[in-house]
């Protein structure tokens, strides 16, 4: 019963309207046209120094294409990049594919060098921060995580 929680509410704020019974609905899907999303993967690419096939990897195990995504911990966008990071990449709007993806590809960039363009290391720093891979703090869920992207990774590579 929230009988009590939506009182408070009522109290706080002098309308209940304010406090809904029902949790927020799940976010629609927003799959980018397959065209559209090759040519910012190319465009980020292109500035950044990232093989193209990498970053399409990275999106597939993160959002699955799904530039409406959002994890259970708040990472958003095709690349899921958690609010203070699309920050500091220069990202105002994550659910905007471009942004988030022309951001993502910059973070990848900056991992890619400082790990001396190993590939899998700036995986597992984009997955569990590079602190953690420095520190030889991954887990399972990174090294999986890596292993997955990699194959991931491998597959575009041929196509």
């Amino acid at each position: 019963d929230d009988s009590a929680f939506r009182a408070l509410l009522t109290a706080q704020n002098g309308d209940l309207a304010v406090a809904s019974a029902s949790p927020p609905a799940a976010p629609t899907p927003c799959i980018v046209p397959h065209g559209e999303l090759e040519r910012i993967i190319a465009q980020a690419c292109t500035a950044n120094g990232v093989d193209p096939a990498l970053v399409k990897a990275v999106v597939a195990n993160e959002s699955g294409f799904d530039a409406a995504a959002t994890s259970n911990v708040g990472a958003q966008g095709l690349m899921q990049l958690m609010p203070a990071k699309a920050a500091s990449v220069g990202v105002s709007d994550a659910y905007d594919a471009r942004q988030n993806v022309a951001g993502g590809t910059r973070y990848l960039h900056r991992l890619l060098q400082r790990f001396g363009g190993s590939i899998p290391l700036a995986l597992a720093g984009y997955n569990a921060g590079p602190g953690a891979v420095e520190r030889g703090a991954i887990g399972t869920e990174t090294t999986a995580y890596v292993h997955s992207v990699l194959a991931s990774y491998a597959a575009y590579r041929t196509q």
